[in-house]
């Protein structure tokens, strides 16, 4: 569905694929459809569902405003199947991240891979994260390039990365910066 125009129906449907059950939709491309506000709102409810079993969501260059990152990151507190989620090319507040951090410390989140490419991340966004990986044990991969990082919010991340507390085995900060975890972690 990547460039295509959807409509509030559209968005039903695909929220009633995922309430279905057994829902059998386990990943899903919603990348550069510019999501109003009442398409996510239909789509949450089919996040909500217990039935829902979505592995991925990928919602890269959205346009997620910051009342439908809200909802949407709450939303995705009681999914406890989703392991890959993309909300590149979205420009997200810090109140987003600090949403997004108290996901990342719930523990029912499952999440292995995140992308927050070209979000507009500030410092405060790196400390967020930074807090929020010290406790997630699911996380291995955390995508941060074309952000304007603060070297301060770079140190604490690389920082965190060399923590046996944190889990994270990648983390791309730049586009000719990868960093892996240097030490076996148990």
């Amino acid at each position: 569905l990547a460039g295509w125009i959807i409509t509030e129906t559209d968005c039903e449907v695909v929220a009633s694929a995922l309430k279905s059950d057994p829902s059998h939709l386990r990943d899903l491309e919603l990348s550069h459809i510019p999501l109003q506000d009442s398409g996510v709102e239909r789509l949450i409810s089919g996040l909500k569902s217990p039935n829902c079993r979505l592995e991925a969501l990928r919602l890269r260059g959205c346009r997620l405003s910051e009342i439908s990152c809200s909802a949407l990151i709450s939303a995705l507190k009681s999914n406890i199947h989703l392991r890959d989620l993309d909300l590149s090319e979205n420009a997200l507040q810090d109140s987003d991240v600090e949403l997004l951090r108290d996901l990342l410390e719930s523990p029912d989140c499952r999440l292995e891979t995140l992308s927050l490419r070209s979000c507009s991340l500030s410092e405060i966004s790196c400390s967020a994260l930074a807090s929020a990986l010290k406790s997630n044990i699911h996380l291995r991969d955390l995508d941060l390039r074309e952000n304007a990082l603060q070297d301060s919010g770079v140190e604490l991340l690389r920082d965190l990365l060399e923590s046996p507390d944190c889990r994270l085995e990648t983390l791309r900060i730049r586009d000719d910066e990868t960093i892996r975890a240097k030490i076996q972690k148990t």
